[in-house]
This record gives C-alpha cells, structure tokens and sequence, in this order.
C-alpha cells in the first residue's frame, strides 16, 4: 500500500482566481501525476468553505476560507482524503464545518480530525487499500478550533486519548498513521516536546507519524524502525507577503507499508512563487537542507538550542501581551526597544507558572474570555 501525504492547502487569493475558472490544470498538474502513482492520497484542507455571508468566529489570526471549487480542485488532482485537525477549520463557526463537510461528502472526500462534535471529531478514520486496513488519527494542538463534547471543531491533541486511540486502531487495523497538525510557523525545527510527543506515538503502536502547521518543511527521523516527519510546510497555499523563501518550499511524503517497518519518499516542490501553482523539484539545496534538520532533531542539545535561540529572538513580542499599555503606538516603541519592559521578575513567574500549569492555564483562558 503507498499513501501520499501533502500538507497545508488553502486555495486562496491567485490561485482561488484559478479555481473559480474551474482551471486547475494550471496550478495542479504536477501533483495530479504524483497522486495517481499511490493507493491513497490525504492533504491538509486548511480552510473551511463556506458560499453565504457567515460570521467569522474572534481569534488571533487570518479567518481563512474558499468557496466548494477548492474541495472540487482537490478532487481533480486525485486526493482521495483530507485532515480536518487544525486551527482554521472553525474559522467560520459551525456554519463553515457543516458546508464544509457536506461539500466533502458532495464530492466524495473522506475527512478526518473534524466534525460537529468531540466524538465524531476524534474518531478513527478506516479504509481499505491495496487489500489492507488502513487506521488514521488526526489531531491539533489547541488554536481556537477544538471541538466539545456540544460543538463543532477539531480533534484536539491529547496524548492521553491519543494513546487509546491508537490503541483501538492497532487492534482494528493493519496499519495505523498518525497525523498531526502543530508546531511553531516559520520555525523549521519541533519543540523538544513535539519530538517527545511523536515519539510517544511511536511506542504506543503508530506506524507513522506526519506532522504540518509551521508554514516551511522541517526534517524527519526514523525512530524504532518508523518514520516521523515533523514538518512538511505549506502544499498549496498563496500569500501575497510570500512569494520566495520557506513559505514556497515542501515537501510531500509517500509512504509504503509493504514490509513491517514502512519505507518512504520525499517529493520536493515549490508553490505560489512567481506563479500560482505547484512545480515538483529535484534540488540538491533541497536535500542539503534537509540533511542538516535531520541532524539537529536527532540531536537533543543542537535542538534545545535552536529553540531557545527562536525563543529569546521572539520574546520581546510574547512580553508585549502582559505589558500594562496595549495599544499601536506603545507597541511601535516597545517592539524597537525604545522604552524598557514593565514585566517584572515576579510577573513573569506568575505567567510562567500560568501559560505552563494546565490547570492555570485554565484559569487564565477564562480570564481572559470573559
């Protein structure tokens, strides 16, 4: 059995210009070559559709969203699947799930990691290819997407369920791929604890583990005879702030399950540069790249470094949030380093121990919704 997985796909802006054309050709070609090469073909669908004028929900960030010819342009380049855990499928409410969901099922897409509800959200997709059951398990970290046990949304990362999970899948199926959508955007390497997590998933009975978020590809390691790729950065995904660099740089992954321990190729690729489409690529810079991600994950104090050096670079903007002025022009001075910090040592204790204590956390994000 071969499996293609893409990552973050948001048809917007040049190339929903395309779609709306019903020309997809022109953005997909290549991809469509790729996907008829394996069994089965899953993307991340980074955005929900929606056709009438629907309020989007109050978050940090792009509400993002596409109308059903983004679902039909999928169709076209042969995806068979799409993940739904992630931190814009709710963008639009519930309103946003259901079309989008009946859109999916107007197509013939499977879905997974999304739904009205905790229970349909974090279920296990099934499917039978190539003469094996194949289990997958999709989730996201916590980014105003989560589904309730009485509302729509994602199926939240929690590795606690996610071992159960994975353990009904081991024993309902042949193979079991876990996919995942977090990490820190435009940081091309996981946290510590990404790496500890995915791991996790490994020992508990997964096969594979894929993640995607970040907006740029990072590297891979094999853990235990299994692969876990911790990053494989935008698919299809146009932004006019982003015509070059990482933004325009992935990676898409087929896995063959032939054997017990999977075997896997990288499909290296371009998206939205100068034109809005996907080139696949054969790079050396590429690989070159790649080869020194793969070192630095595999390696617990080259990644711990890394981290914190993302970390202290991009700390002065986490302090701006509990500063005592919130405001364009007190930011504007604080961002340049024109005025010092009002945070004290014993608030940032007191932040600490709220952002990094599950239960304060709680606490805070009630605080802070109401």
């Amino acid at each position: 059995m071969k499996v293609l997985i893409a990552g973050d796909y948001c048809p917007r802006d040049r190339v929903a210009a395309f779609f709306e054309r019903e020309d997809y050709a022109s953005v997909l070609s290549e991809v469509r070559e790729l996907t008829s090469q394996s069994d089965w073909s899953i993307v991340n669908f980074e955005c929900p559709v929606t056709t009438s004028d629907v309020k989007p929900i109050e978050k940090c960030g792009p509400n993002l969203r596409c109308t059903p010819r983004g679902v039909e342009a999928i169709k076209w380049a042969g995806f068979n699947c799409v993940t739904l855990a992630n931190n814009h499928f709710l963008d639009f409410g519930e309103d946003g799930v259901k079309e989008t969901i009946a859109t999916l099922n107007y197509y013939g897409i499977d879905y997974v990691g999304g739904g009205l509800n905790i229970e349909k959200a974090s279920s296990v997709y099934y499917k039978e290819v190539a003469g094996k059951r194949l289990a997958i398990i999709n989730c996201c970290e916590h980014e105003f997407s989560i589904a309730t046990a009485s509302s729509a949304g994602s199926n939240p990362l929690n590795p606690i369920q996610q071992y159960y999970t994975i353990q009904e899948a081991r024993n309902n199926a042949d193979i079991v791929l876990v996919i995942v959508h977090g990490g820190i955007e435009h940081f091309q390497y996981p946290s510590p604890r990404m790496v500890e997590t995915y791991r996790f998933f490994i020992d508990a009975g997964a096969d594979v583990v894929v993640n995607h978020h970040q907006h740029c590809y990072s590297g891979y390691e094999i853990y235990k005879g299994k692969p876990i790729f911790y990053g494989l950065g935008n698919f299809c995904f146009d932004n006019p702030s982003h015509h070059k660099g990482i933004w325009t740089e992935g990676y898409a992954v087929t896995i063959d399950f032939k054997s017990i321990e999977p075997s896997f190729m990288l499909h290296p690729y371009s998206q939205c540069t100068d034109e809005p489409k996907v080139k696949l690529l054969r790079s050396e810079v590429f690989n070159n790249s790649l080869d020194e991600l793969n070192a630095t994950i595999v390696d617990p104090s080259k990644l711990q470094i890394k981290t914190e050096q993302y970390r202290t670079d991009h700390s002065r903007l986490i302090g701006n949030i509990f500063e005592p002025f919130y405001n364009k022009l007190f930011l504007y001075f604080r961002y340049r380093g024109w005025i010092p910090s009002f945070v004290g040592k014993k608030r940032k204790i007191a932040a600490i121990d709220f952002i990094e204590c599950e239960s304060h956390r709680e606490r805070l994000l009630f605080w802070l919704h109401h």
